[in-house]
């Protein structure tokens, strides 16, 4: 009788401490996401300066996307993704990877962002959560920018393991 006791005690304190948890956790507000959303720009197109020349063709295995590919992905993601769920029209801008130098991907790149961003915020509270289909799940438009995040999060990832592979430094993580 004492152990049932116990783990029902147990159990409760942690239902205590989870619920507790969640009501505490921080929810971003839209002028953070936009602080966030400038700092990821930034930290990319650091990513994109600090690999050699040498690199930008640079891929882990044959069917892997380059470095360049990488970082275009990232812009292209952007601009697609915004786009197609969060009423985005067309940006007015575009770039041929194949002949494009460094200095060209990084203002594509920058363009993108700034395309995102403008894109977001122009959402209202109600276009923000609304639900929508998106990649055969139904979620809100506001889940589509954290996406975007992710997403760049996720390449800019594999961007730095490319700059290692290299022999360069990357360039130091600034989360906020």
């Amino acid at each position: 009788m004492k152990n049932k006791l116990r783990v029902l005690y147990m159990a409760f304190f942690a239902l205590l401490l989870m619920t507790n948890f969640s009501v505490v956790q921080a929810q971003t507000n839209m002028d953070e996401y936009m602080a966030k959303w400038d700092n990821t720009k930034k930290y990319t197109l650091d990513i994109l300066a600090k690999m050699p020349d040498s690199g930008m063709d640079y891929k882990t295995d044959p069917a892997a996307m380059s470095f360049k590919e990488q970082i275009h992905h990232v812009g292209n993601a952007i601009v697609g993704i915004s786009q197609g769920f969060l009423k985005g029209t067309d940006p007015g801008f575009e770039i041929n990877l194949e002949s494009a130098s460094r200095a060209q991907l990084a203002e594509y790149v920058g363009k993108c962002f700034d395309y995102g961003k403008k894109t977001i915020a122009a959402l209202s509270s109600a276009d923000a959560g609304e639900k929508i289909e998106v990649f055969g799940n139904t979620v809100s438009r506001r889940q589509v920018a954290a996406l975007l995040m992710d997403h760049t999060s996720h390449h800019n990832g594999s961007a730095v393991a490319y700059i290692r592979v290299q022999g360069a430094e990357p360039p130091a993580y600034v989360g906020f």
